[in-house]
């Protein structure tokens, strides 16, 4: 038998059933990716597996570290193909960790290949792939197609420029793509010479003289007005922990006019709190005034090796998870915009098992009897991803709000292989019903678990996100 077979992950007979009848066949709104929406737009086609499989998966990049691989391998200046046979060597030592099951579950879904990649098999794999890419072609929009994508909300910010999204739309590519407001730079003070800069991009891309903070605010309204009109529906933010520093509107002011237009030396250490609860509080009214749904993803530490952001940059494979206290500012934040009547749809992520609790009581705090499942606790994110981290999401929401109304699984990748994660997911949630049912604590009614299953890997995403082509 295939590694990946038609029951992979599926350990019982009731799995199996709500897996074939009710999760396998359901279309994706992979509402959360890094994806580069120019690459979509252009329909890139992609020649070998480097460029569709390592070129920016800092997941694997960091799984070559840890197997002793040179970082010339990785991202530096080796071919494509010496860099994908250093990424095979890599395979076989992955074993239990998710990207061991993701990597042959990708083979088996893009190019139909059965066998395990290692040193041995890398070479026959590289070329069997190649020649495939090069006879049929693989290209980005024929991925999304084939993947059964409906819609999917890359990750932007509100000082890019959004024609991309605009040729996707105006060209009538079925599929919709849709930026994600993430202003997360609107508070980076911590380096003020780039905190200015981004001030002055944003200014030119929103036709705004950011002078002033009121200019600032002018600003981030007027692009996610233009967010909006290529039918962008969801904001995003990367945070330690939620800002609650409500020093209000004359303190970040102040804040404003010191670090605009000057190098600040020092940083005091309220002050991008201060900056930042304003800001987000700004983003979130905006959003709850146009039906937007905001995501906030808590608590990593990110970029820890400062000699790897020095020589490659950011966001390479060097993160971790923080332990950072949640629970009372999160709760503040939410609170502030709850009781203005501005709190918009949520979607909560959290990258720490321990908080899973936290963040699972803390979304049902706000429900208001005007969305099902209003603020969401989001599915395993990051390091939570896999099987085990995905089982402890799904039980936490279980067993402290309403699974039914969960809005599932996304990709967060930035790999046009990764939609198989969305099978993953399925399995992975299909399992655990099944075991449910199959140890006699679920009723075993299809039709009425089976109905749950679907919603969660479709229908809820398309009722809550409201993306116009879903």
């Amino acid at each position: 038998m295939s590694f990946i077979h038609d029951d992979f992950l599926l350990s019982s007979a009731a799995a199996r059933r709500l897996y074939h009848e009710f999760a396998k066949d359901e279309p994706i709104i992979d509402y959360h990716n890094h994806l580069p929406p120019k690459d979509i737009a252009e329909d890139r086609k992609f020649k070998n597996l480097h460029e569709i499989w390592l070129e920016g998966d800092h997941y694997k990049w960091r799984a070559m570290r840890c197997n002793g691989i040179p970082e010339s391998l990785i991202t530096g200046s080796a071919s494509p193909k010496e860099k994908f046979m250093a990424w095979a060597s890599t395979v076989p030592n992955t074993l239990r960790n998710p990207l061991y099951h993701w990597t042959h579950l990708e083979l088996k879904r893009y190019f139909g290949i059965d066998e395990l990649l290692s040193e041995k098999t890398a070479a026959s794999i590289w070329d069997q792939t190649e020649s495939m890419m090069s006879t049929w072609g693989l290209n980005a929009r024929g991925i999304l197609r084939d993947q059964k994508v409906r819609a999917l909300c890359t990750t932007d910010d509100p000082s890019d420029d959004l024609s991309a999204h605009e040729k996707c739309a105006a060209d009538g590519f079925e599929v919709g793509v849709y930026p994600t407001f993430r202003p997360d730079k609107a508070f980076a003070i911590t380096n003020s010479l780039n905190w200015n800069a981004w001030c002055d991009k944003l200014g030119k891309q929103a036709n705004v003289d950011i002078n002033t903070f009121d200019k600032l605010l002018l600003a981030l309204e007027k692009r996610h007005d233009a967010f909006h009109a290529v039918g962008g529906r969801l904001s995003d933010h990367g945070l330690n922990s939620c800002f609650a520093n409500f020093g209000g509107e004359v303190a970040a002011r102040r804040l404003f006019d010191r670090y605009r237009g000057s190098n600040v030396k020092r940083i005091y250490p309220d002050d991008m709190e201060i900056l930042g609860t304003y800001v987000m509080m700004h983003v979130g009214r905006l959003n709850a005034k146009r039906g937007w749904t905001m995501q906030l993803h808590l608590g990593p530490i990110r970029n820890n090796n400062a000699r790897l952001a020095r020589e490659i940059g950011a966001d390479v494979g060097c993160d971790s998870i923080g332990d950072y206290p949640q629970a009372e500012t999160l709760s503040a934040f939410l609170n502030a915009l709850d009781s203005e009547n501005a709190l918009p749809k949520t979607v909560l992520y959290n990258v720490n098992p321990a908080d899973n609790y936290v963040f699972a009581t803390m979304a049902a705090n706000f429900a208001d009897g005007t969305t099902p499942g209003k603020v969401q606790f989001g599915s395993g994110w990051w390091f939570l991803d896999q099987k085990e981290g995905m089982e402890w999401q799904i039980n936490a929401l279980s067993n402290l709000g309403l699974l039914s109304r969960f809005i599932g699984m996304l990709t967060d990748s930035r790999s046009f292989m990764s939609f198989p994660r969305h099978e993953y997911f399925r399995r992975t949630l299909c399992n655990l019903l099944g075991s449910d049912i199959e140890s006699g604590v679920m009723p075993a009614d299809f039709d009425l678990v089976g109905g749950m299953v679907k919603n969660i890997c479709y229908a809820n995403a398309k009722a809550y996100l409201g993306l116009e082509k879903s």
